[in-house]
C-alpha cells in the first residue's frame, strides 16, 4: 500500500468507534475521585507491576450526546476500564495547567504525551519554519507531560522522503539536540517511535530487517534523554519483534501495542493477526523490561476499552 493510504487506513482504524459513547463513566477501583484535589496528594500509578497498561486518550470518546466531554471525564473512563494510566496523544488540545488539574481531579495517572502534529510540521522538513514549529510542538508536549506527572514524549522524527537519507537524519538530529536542555530540566525523555516513515529501515524491502539503524540513531545522541517508544505492531511488517526488543535493550523505554497481520497486511486488535506474542514476552523478560505499554487500537466506550485492556493482559501474560 502507499504511504498515504497506509496513513489513512491507520487513522480510520484508530478512530473507528470513537463516536460511540455508551456505558458508565464512573471511577474504577484503581482511581479515587477528587482525592488528589482535596488532599493535595501526589497522583501515582499502581506500584509493584512490571508492565503497566495504558490507552491513548484518542481512544476515549471526546463527546457524548453532542456535548464535549472534559478531559477529566475521559480519564475516568480509562480508569473504569481498568487501565493503570493514559497517554495524552491529543496534548495539543490542552495546556499544562489543564492536564495537571484533570489528573489531580481524577487521580488517574498520565504517563506520557505525544507530539500531536509531527506529520505536518516535521523535524526533517527542508523548511526552517516547519522544523521550528515542530520543535515548538514537542516543547509544548514536554511541558504537558511534566505538568501531568508523566515521564516522556513520543515523537515521530519526520519523513525519509524530505531529502537524502543523511540530510533528513541530520535535520531531525539537530532539532532534537535543541530540545534536550528542556527535556533534561523537566525530567522528560524524548522517545522515538518506529513508524512507516521511510527512516531507519527499508520501506520497500521484505521482512526480517533488523533494528540496527534505529539503535545507531538513538546512540548518536549519547544522551540518557533519548530512547525508543517501541511500537510492536508497526514493524511486525518488517522485522521480528523479539529480535528488535533485544536489539533495543535498555533503549526500549515504553511500548505501543496493536496487532498486525502479515498475511492480510493490516492492523488488527491486540492478540489477533499473526504477531508472535510469545516471542515478545520472552524478549521483554530477557531485557528486564519494566514500564508502560499503551494500546493504540480502535477505541470506544468503557465496555470496549475494557476488552482492549483484557486483550493486553492476555498478550503480555499478566
Amino acid at each position: 500500500m502507499t504511504e498515504q493510504s497506509a496513513s489513512v487506513n491507520r487513522r480510520r482504524f484508530l478512530t473507528a468507534g470513537a463516536a460511540s459513547v455508551a456505558g458508565s463513566v464512573a471511577i474504577g477501583a484503581g482511581a479515587r475521585p477528587g482525592l488528589a484535589a482535596e488532599t493535595g496528594a501526589v497522583v501515582r500509578p499502581p506500584e509493584g507491576k512490571r508492565i503497566l497498561l495504558a490507552c491513548k486518550l484518542g481512544m476515549i470518546p471526546d463527546e457524548e450526546g453532542g456535548q464535549a466531554l472534559p478531559l477529566a471525564a475521559r480519564l475516568r473512563m480509562a480508569a473504569s476500564a481498568g487501565f493503570d494510566g493514559v497517554d495524552l496523544d491529543q496534548a495539543g488540545r490542552y495546556t499544562p495547567e489543564q492536564a495537571r488539574e484533570a489528573v489531580r481531579e481524577t487521580g488517574v495517572f498520565v504517563h506520557n504525551a505525544i507530539n500531536h502534529d509531527h506529520w505536518q510540521n516535521r523535524l526533517t522538513s527542508a523548511e526552517d519554519a516547519e522544523r521550528a514549529q515542530g520543535r515548538a510542538n514537542i516543547e509544548h508536549c514536554i511541558r504537558v507531560s511534566h505538568a501531568a506527572g508523566g515521564s516522556g514524549v513520543l515523537i515521530v522524527v519526520g519523513r525519509g522522503d524530505d531529502g537524502a537519507a543523511e540530510v533528513a537524519e541530520q535535520r531531525c538530529r539537530e532539532e532534537i539536540q535543541k530540545l534536550l536542555p528542556l527535556a533534561a530540566a523537566l525530567g522528560q525523555m524524548i522517545l522515538v517511535e518506529n513508524v512507516w516513515n521511510r527512516m531507519f529501515y527499508e520501506h520497500e524491502a521484505p521482512p526480517e530487517q533488523g533494528a540496527e539503524q534505529f539503535v545507531r540513531f538513538v546512540d548518536s545522541f549519547d544522551s540518557p534523554w533519548v530512547a525508543m517508544y517501541y511500537d510492536i505492531g508497526n514493524h511486525w511488517k518488517y522485522g521480528q519483534p523479539g529480535e528488535w526488543i533485544r536489539a533495543f535493550g535498555r533503549r526500549c523505554v515504553k511500548l505501543d501495542v496493536k496487532g498486525f497481520s502479515r498475511e492480510k497486511d493490516e492492523f488488527t486488535d491486540i492478540g489477533e493477526g499473526d504477531l508472535p506474542w510469545a516471542q515478545v514476552r520472552e524478549a521483554l523478560r530477557d531485557i528486564g523490561f519494566t514500564g508502560w505499554a499503551t494500546a493504540e487500537v480502535e477505541g470506544g466506550d468503557v465496555e470496549r476499552l475494557t476488552i482492549v485492556r483484557q486483550q493486553m493482559q492476555e498478550a503480555f501474560g499478566i
